[in-house]
């Protein structure tokens, strides 16, 4: 499957952005995917999931309340809405895919095979 994350930009503390990201060349619905982002001098971290079987999430302590993952099948896009933005929040942020995803290991980026090319959020206080 290919990705293609876009929707990055500058914005103020406090803002909402969504980010969507576009899969091709495979079935939908038979991924799993993720948010993890990266920001400067610091290790990719994770930042939202959503599975491919009932579309459970899951969340970074750290965006809990204020981002939200979702998929639109139809649409074959992965979204990630993000409010109340933080400077904190300033990253690259990449959508992530793999067919096999288990429980203990979601968080982990060596979990996924599939990577999108990242797009930068940048948030000014």
């Amino acid at each position: 499957v290919q990705l293609q994350a876009s929707g990055g930009g500058l914005v103020q503390a406090r803002d909402s952005l969504r980010l969507p990201c576009a899969a091709s060349g495979s079935t939908f619905s038979n991924y799993n995917f993720a948010w993890f982002r990266q920001a400067p001098g610091l290790e990719r971290e994770f930042v939202a999931a959503i599975r491919r079987s009932q579309g459970s999430t899951y969340y970074a302590d750290s965006v809990k309340g204020r981002f939200t993952i979702s998929r639109d099948n139809a649409k074959n896009t992965v979204y990630l809405q993000m409010s109340s933005l933080k400077p904190e929040d300033t990253a690259v942020y990449y959508c992530a895919a793999d067919r096999q995803i288990i429980l203990s290991t979601l968080r982990d980026s060596r979990g996924y095979e599939y990577w999108g090319q990242g797009t930068l959020v940048t948030v000014s206080s």
